[in-house]
């Protein structure tokens, strides 16, 4: 049943029947959100490392006022700016969370977000990620747990040659089972499961890539939004099943032990989680576990590919997407650390030829301006995120359009010293910017406020139509290969501009995919 709006006070609880069962949320001022909704069979147990599996409707009204547990992590760099996790750990994960303006038959566009978190941290309940303020546009946000690191990116299966499950694309096969619940429940929030975007930022943006090229998610979602983050992903099984081995070595287990794997205390598994992304990011990386040691492997089931490989297949044609970056990408990364920012030109030479190959001139001359630290930071913004949606876009040339922006404003944080940098977008995008710790980082004001208003107009108009053009951007002109268009979004008026960077990228041209990305 619904329950009438004008029965319901502020703050108050409000039941709704969905296909799934009985919900008893609240009503918050004119919004009503229902959190902590599970959305498949807790992945414990003999469940660990299998595919999600559907769960049975109970019985009575559950309580959805509270936010579900998010996947086992450890600690995360600026988890305060992003609202930390706001709840409590397990493996016990699978809960979304629904902010709608109305529980009638209007059929609003959907918007469901991926969290990032480099595959190991994050979660839908973070309050940046509240839904609220975008919710508030006429449409109806979904934001999701998934299993994370090692308990949802980990090819145990392979690793142990079947004395263990696990394929290794177990998160992802949980963001597919999370949009088939909304293609089934979302009409009783007010939405309209024939119009879903599904947008994410860094590795959620990754896993709305790697959505797109898999087929089990054809026809749940008609839009993408993915900023900071695309399509260079997934290991291929060789160094999926070398991440899982050296996953077993830090429990000290053989290959032919892995079974007693399934039945260890999450917290050895974390523990050993923590051991495996200390050697990948050790500097030196002896094992080759790579940047993103745990992220969707190419299992022949859920991804048959690269996505970037897919999309150039003519995965995904048709549908309409937004991608971009923000301007300093790396500098979330770089600017903390003191011997990045005290670089010398040698260091910065050596670490570009490292990538380059025989482009490394070329590369070297596109990278000519500012100090070593600067150059270095651009460098490697480009190569992680600035190549990869270019090359995303560069598979857009027929079919659906796909529209260009980069993130031009500036943090004040710290004096400054991360610029526009990695994940700086996500409260502008949420408008969550100015709320509490959050607004250090971010910022406030009456432009933080205008930009945060430009961006939520530009994504929502987006999911309602596949276009993201308004009245203050005017025209976003759609993806050309030859101008390559793109918005910027910064301190005064979003607007347009061609060929942004277009040394730096023409510099990338023969660099292959495997040298970008992460």
């Amino acid at each position: 049943m619904r329950t009438p709006d004008d029965a319901i006070g502020t703050s108050e609880t409000v039941v709704l029947d969905t296909p799934s069962g009985r919900l008893a949320g609240t009503r918050q001022r004119d919004m009503f959100v229902f959190r902590g909704i599970p959305y498949a069979r807790a992945p414990i147990g003999p469940l660990r490392w299998r595919l999600p599996e559907p769960l049975e409707s109970w019985m009575g009204a559950r309580d959805a006022t509270r936010f579900g547990p998010v996947c086992p992590q450890a600690p995360a760099p600026f988890d305060l700016f992003l609202g930390g996790t706001l709840s409590a750990q397990s493996e016990d994960c699978l809960y979304l969370n629904v902010f709608t303006p109305s529980l009638d038959a209007a059929k609003r566009p959907v918007m469901v977000w991926i969290h990032g978190g480099a595959f190991v941290f994050g979660a839908g309940s973070q309050s940046i990620y509240d839904g609220s303020r975008l919710a508030a546009r006429n449409t109806v946000v979904v934001t999701i747990n998934y299993r994370l690191g090692a308990f949802g990116f980990l090819a145990l299966g392979d690793a142990s040659e079947g004395q263990a499950p696990g394929l290794g694309t177990e998160g992802l096969a949980d963001q597919i089972t999370a949009l088939d619940w909304v293609r089934r429940n979302i009409s009783v929030f007010g939405g309209d499961p024939g119009n879903v975007t599904v947008f994410g930022e860094s590795a959620g943006a990754m896993c709305v890539a790697a959505l797109l090229a898999a087929p089990a998610a054809e026809g749940l979602y008609h839009k993408a939004i993915l900023q900071s983050g695309a399509a260079h992903i997934g290991y291929d099984r060789e160094q999926a099943a070398r991440v899982a081995r050296a996953f077993l070595g830090a429990l000290s287990l053989s290959p032919q032990d892995a079974h007693l794997a399934v039945d260890m205390p999450a917290a050895l598994l974390l523990k050993a989680q923590t051991s495996v992304l200390a050697s990948a990011h050790s500097g030196r990386d002896v094992q080759k576990l790579g940047r993103l040691p745990f992220q969707p492997a190419i299992d022949g089931q859920i991804l048959i590919g690269t996505p970037i490989a897919e999309l150039r297949r003519g995965a995904a044609r048709n549908i309409p997407l937004v991608t971009g970056t923000t301007r300093d990408e790396w500098k979330l990364f770089s600017a903390p650390n003191p011997r990045l920012r005290l670089m010398g030109m040698a260091g910065f030479e050596s670490r570009l030829a490292h990538v380059g190959g025989d482009a490394t001139p070329l590369l070297l001359r596109a990278y000519s301006d500012g100090s070593a630290f600067e150059r270095y930071s651009a460098f490697m913004g480009d190569r992680t995120f600035g190549v990869p949606a270019e090359r995303l876009l560069e598979t857009r040339t027929a079919g659906a359009p796909a529209f260009a922006y980069r993130f031009d404003w500036r943090s004040r944080f710290l004096g400054g010293i991360f610029g526009s940098c990695h994940a700086l977008d996500l409260g502008f995008v949420f408008g969550t910017h100015g709320d509490g710790a959050a607004s250090a980082f971010f910022g406030k004001g009456a432009l933080a406020d205008r930009l945060a208003e430009n961006m939520m107009a530009c994504w929502t108009r987006f999911a309602q139509t596949g276009n993201p053009s308004t009245d203050t951007t005017g025209s976003w002109p759609r993806h050309r290969s030859d101008l390559r268009p793109t918005m910027i979004f910064g301190d005064g008026s979003p607007h347009p501009v061609t060929t942004p960077e277009g040394a730096r990228m023409d510099a990338w041209r023969d660099v292959p995919d495997a040298k970008v990305g992460m």
